[in-house]
């Protein structure tokens, strides 16, 4: 039964994607067919069906709770002009000598500090790639590098929702893995930094781009303070207060910068950070309007409907026959765990999902929670963006206006799991 009810939900995934439906369609048609099955092959009753999908749910409650404050942060952080600040005093370090290394360093510092890959691509990605039409550079080059810079914070931020899931799924801790997320993706972002450089110097280049920062200043008033907030959050991190704790000062700040700095109405901020920033400059809504609680509905959503597979799996063994088998497999461990994020990614379509059936299906693999937090990081968190049909990279790629082809030049994404499984394999 467990077979027939994967192989339908792989149907189902399949049809759905082809007809373009929203993802969460997909997932709640998914939880259809595993609460047939806990009802038909596991005999439980409605009730312990539902009960089970709530524990599931509750589980992911630490990272839901931190969906609200991400969704206030990035409203806030585009209110008060901490990122055009950062844009604008970031640009001016973008030469055509070495553009793609500098797209992707200023797109790895916006997702460091905001934990988002969709937001920072919807921001200093699509700038980037306007700068890369002005320059004459490949926008398959740029892509690429902005891809690669997205997924940097998506992968290691402290306000990372794809790192508070790892936390969450191995017992670890946020801040406590960071630390190992850096050292072992040192080597692929010195390798990735230089390899775009190197590729600047290719293609010939026009005259610099325009900087954005007429229209900014039409919005906003530029300067330090607007800076605070991000670097309040970096001190933060660097004391090691919780994450949650962290997120909210640093909203705080933000709020402040808004009412004092930005001279915005306080009764217009409780809209803002609910609903999103909205510029007043029509030039600067494509570039900077976002954020706020209901940007992060979709995804608690997507997070949500996921941890209930986890609880109906967990309560009736259904992907026990497949654990035991990869347990099983003598093959080095990491290389396990990257080859079934390939297939987890491939199924779920998501990089919520397709980490939650990863650590399931390899969680007796790794003795060490910290090993499998970092291992999980180092393979299914970079992966899944690589797989086209996955929205983890397909709407970054619709978002700043570029094929999948730039996918290729994403060199950070899979050089990651390639050093991270040569380096178990040199250590064994």
């Amino acid at each position: 039964m467990e077979t027939a009810a994967l192989s339908v939900f792989a149907l189902i995934l399949i049809v759905f994607l082809a007809l373009g439906l929203p993802i969460v369609w997909v997932l709640a048609a998914g939880y259809a067919v595993f609460f047939l099955y806990a009802r038909m092959a596991a005999g439980m009753g409605v009730r312990e069906i539902l009960r089970v999908s709530w524990r599931g749910i509750y589980g992911a409650r630490h990272i839901l709770e931190a969906f609200v404050l991400i969704g206030m942060l990035t409203a806030s952080w585009r209110a008060s002009g901490t990122i055009p600040a950062i844009i604008h005093y970031a640009l001016p370090f973008i030469e055509p000598g070495w553009f793609l290394g500098a797209v992707f360093l200023i797109n790895c510092l916006v997702s460091f500090l905001t934990g988002t890959s969709f937001g920072t691509a919807a921001t200093v990605g699509v700038i980037c790639m306007a700068l890369s039409s002005a320059s004459g550079m490949s926008a398959v080059l740029s892509g690429g590098a902005v891809l690669s810079g997205i997924f940097f914070g998506d992968r290691c931020s402290p306000v990372s929702t794809s790192a508070l899931l790892v936390a969450d799924l191995t017992g670890t801790d946020v801040s406590g893995n960071i630390p190992g997320m850096m050292r072992s993706a040192l080597v692929p972002f010195l390798a990735t930094l230089l390899a775009y450089s190197l590729l600047s110097s290719l293609p010939p280049h026009a005259a610099a781009a325009a900087s954005p920062d007429s229209l900014f200043s039409l919005e906003f008033r530029l300067g330090i303070v607007p800076l605070i907030p991000a670097f309040l959050m970096l001190l933060l991190c660097l004391l090691h207060l919780g994450t949650k704790m962290t997120m909210a000062l640093s909203v705080a700040a933000a709020i402040a910068v808004c009412i004092l700095y930005e001279r915005i109405p306080v009764l217009a901020l409780p809209r803002m950070l609910f609903m999103g920033f909205s510029a007043r400059t029509e030039e600067l809504k494509p570039i900077i309007d976002g954020g706020g609680i209901m940007s992060m509905a979709e995804v608690a959503a997507i997070v949500a409907i996921s941890s209930s597979y986890s609880g109906i799996s967990a309560s009736t063994g259904m992907l026990e026959g497949v654990r035991r088998r990869i347990a099983s497999s003598s093959l080095p461990h990491r290389a396990i765990i990257a080859a079934v994020s390939v297939i987890t990614s491939m199924i779920a379509c998501n990089q919520t999902l397709a980490t939650m059936l990863t650590h399931q299906l390899c969680s007796g693999l790794l003795e060490d929670r910290w090993e499998m937090a970092i291992t999980l990081e180092n393979t299914v968190i970079v992966i899944s963006p690589l797989i086209p049909w996955s929205i983890a990279g397909s709407v970054p790629l619709a978002v700043i206006g570029t094929s999948p082809a730039a996918l290729a030049a994403a060199f950070y994404l899979y050089l990651i799991p390639i050093w991270w499984i040569s380096c178990g394999m040199r250590r064994h």
